[in-house]
C-alpha cells in the first residue's frame, strides 16, 4: 500500500486520512502468469495498480496474430482505457507475463470517488492525462525509430521486461520477426 500511497502523492497531495478513507474501494488480486487481467471482447469494469509483477497488453490482427502494444509494469496503472471509460467490448486484452499483484477498482467505485472527491478527479485526469501521453510516444516511436532503436529504448527504459517477456511478445512489439529480433540482439552485444 505504500508504494501506492506514494505514487498517488506524486500526483496529488493526498493526505493519511484521505487515503485511508478511499484505500477501502480497492481490492487486491492476484494474477497467476499468464491470467488474464481483461480478455478481448469483453468490457473492461476494473482499473488496476500493479504492484508488483507485469502485464502485457496485445490484440489479434486480421491473421489472428498477437500484436503486443504495451508492457505495464509495477507502479502504473492498466486497463483497456477505450473499454473501461466506455464501458465497451475491450479490442485488447492484457496477460501477465509473470506472477503480478494488483490494487483494482471497478468503473462504478471510482465513479463515486469523482463524485464526492475533487481530489480523485484530480488524481483521474493526471493518470489519464500520463497514458495520453505514453500513448503519443508510442506512436512516434513505432513510426520514426527503427526495430534497433526501438529495442535499445526498452533496454534503457523497461530493462525488467526484457528478462521477463518472451522473445515472440517482444518481437512482436518490436513489430519484427523473432529472427529480426536475434539478430539486433548480437548486433548489440558485440
Amino acid at each position: 500500500m505504500e508504494k501506492f500511497k506514494a505514487f498517488l502523492r506524486q500526483i496529488a497531495p493526498i493526505t493519511d486520512v484521505e487515503f485511508e478513507e478511499t484505500i477501502l474501494v480497492f481490492k487486491e488480486i492476484n494474477l497467476n502468469k499468464n491470467d488474464y487481467f481483461i480478455q478481448q471482447d469483453k468490457i473492461c469494469r476494473h482499473i488496476g495498480f500493479i504492484k508488483k509483477g507485469t502485464l502485457r497488453t496485445f490484440y489479434l490482427n486480421n491473421n489472428g496474430e498477437e500484436v503486443t502494444s504495451c508492457f505495464c509494469t509495477e507502479n502504473n496503472f492498466t486497463t483497456s482505457y477505450k473499454s473501461f471509460i466506455l464501458q465497451t467490448a475491450s479490442n485488447l486484452a492484457i496477460q501477465a507475463i509473470e506472477d503480478t499483484e494488483l490494487l483494482v477498482i471497478s468503473y462504478d467505485d471510482l465513479q463515486k470517488l469523482y463524485a464526492k472527491s475533487p481530489l480523485w478527479q484530480s488524481i483521474g485526469r493526471a493518470v489519464a492525462e500520463r497514458e495520453y501521453i505514453v500513448m503519443e510516444q508510442y506512436a512516434s516511436v513505432l513510426n520514426n525509430e527503427t526495430a534497433k532503436e526501438k529495442y535499445l529504448r526498452i533496454l534503457e527504459e523497461q530493462p525488467n521486461v526484457l528478462q521477463k517477456a518472451n522473445i515472440e511478445d517482444i518481437a512482436s512489439y518490436l513489430g519484427v520477426t523473432r529472427r529480426t529480433l536475434s539478430r539486433i540482439r548480437q548486433e548489440i552485444s558485440k
